[in-house]
């Protein structure tokens, strides 16, 4: 359906302009006629239809930065603290919005918005964009108007949550490139360096040679016979984890396997607690119904074991019962964690709780990884000395033999 921008005069003599949907300039006049308005101007605007936007826009497979995201949400609350309105608001964000999936996503919610759709709905038609805890955040704030506080409080969220991960993702790129320069080294040497040694070891005559050497030689043998084997066992092994995986049951075992992994599991389950407390705080704090707090909470918890603990919590809620009375029947919870919990809901202040609570294990994460940086290389080095020093001792070993032999 075209869109007419309209420019008229009401019957306190006030001008204003807008926008209206409709088939033809006739309907427009006839709309504007019955609201008794007197008609300046009335022009068809060339507007890309929602529908169409929205195809492109969810579609994509895409996600828009959370770092553009923490921008979008901090201009955005400056400018409806600032006293303009919402449209005018997300006209401006949708000009200056870097990237293309959130600049065609404001485009929609711009028409919607415009259209007499509320912010929430716009905003939800578009979740690969605007989270469900976003939404329902907007929701909250709409219904209270407090729609510029909320918004910092999104921005704030968003922020920690990003620096959060960026400090795991720092603490693992050392390991992660010393271990994959160690897989090339291993690979050259069994590949190319070996082989080189077994005719070496033929023309000196060497007829038996000691059990480290062959069982060196054997494998450098057949994996430089059978290296297609390799990737075809990776990529089995990987699809194989994530076909698992995408079961409810595959997901929640794999989930508590990752938590038993030592030093690992401990990370992921600070961060997974953190972030839980973060998010189920920032929800209740803004006025989302505890429930609909712990069923979003849910969804974005990273973790199935750590979720299905929240998910029997909501359950216990919802029979009438206290969220830490589940909490402290799982192993998954620190006992402080759910004991602060209890305080919060005995008190009232379980939104302020759950944020000392994200604070405190945020702030452990980054000690454990600070300790965990200092931690890994030296055994990264003593780990890739003890591979090279084992094939060096298997590639001379065979060579003393002989000279001992000899003399």
């Amino acid at each position: 359906m075209p869109s007419f921008r309209y420019s008229a005069i009401d019957q306190s003599g006030r001008s204003f302009s807008g926008t209206l949907d409709a088939d033809t300039r006739e309907a427009v006049r006839e709309k504007l006629a019955e609201r008794r308005y007197h008609i300046v101007n009335i022009d068809e605007v060339a507007v890309v239809q929602a529908s169409q936007l929205g195809e492109l826009v969810n579609s994509t497979f895409n996600r828009v930065k959370q770092s553009e995201l923490v921008i979008f949400s901090r201009q955005f609350a400056t400018m409806i603290d600032a006293g303009l309105s919402v449209l005018k608001c997300l006209d401006i964000l949708q000009k200056q919005a870097k990237d293309p999936v959130l600049n065609e996503a404001l485009k929609v919610i711009r028409h919607d918005v415009h259209s007499g759709t509320s912010l929430t709905e716009a905003m939800s038609k578009h979740p690969r964009v605007f989270t469900k805890l976003y939404v329902n955040m907007i929701r909250s704030a709409e219904a209270g108007g407090i729609l510029d506080q909320v918004l910092d409080r999104l921005a704030s969220f968003l922020e920690n949550e990003l620096e959060m991960r960026n400090k795991v993702r720092s603490a693992m790129m050392y390991p992660t490139v010393v271990l994959i320069f160690a897989t090339i080294v291993m690979g050259v040497m069994m590949w190319w360096v070996l082989p080189q040694f077994q005719h070496i070891f033929t023309d000196m005559g060497i007829q038996k040679l000691p059990t480290t050497t062959a069982l060196m030689l054997g494998l450098a043998m057949y994996s430089k016979q059978y290296w297609y084997l390799i990737p075809v066992a990776v990529v089995g092994i990987w699809f194989g984890l994530f076909s698992y995986g995408r079961t409810e049951q595959g997901a929640l075992h794999l989930d508590e396997i990752k938590l038993r992994i030592p030093l690992y599991g401990d990370i992921l389950l600070k961060v997974s607690v953190s972030r839980f407390a973060r998010t189920f705080g920032t929800l209740i704090s803004s006025g989302v119904p505890i429930l609909r707090a712990l069923e979003i909470t849910t969804d974005t918890a990273g973790n199935q074991a750590v979720a299905s603990v929240i998910e029997k919590s909501r359950q216990s809620v919802k029979d009438g019962d206290k969220m830490s009375t589940q909490m402290q029947l799982s192993p998954i919870f620190p006992v402080m964690v759910t004991q602060m919990i209890a305080v919060g809901e005995e008190t009232g202040r379980l939104d302020q709780m759950l944020i000392k609570i994200s604070d405190f294990y945020e702030a452990e994460v980054d000690n454990t990884l600070k300790g965990l940086a200092s931690l890994i290389e030296p055994i990264m080095i003593v780990g890739l000395g003890i591979m090279v020093g084992f094939i060096a001792v298997s590639v001379i070993t065979p060579i003393y033999t002989l000279v001992g032999n000899v003399k």
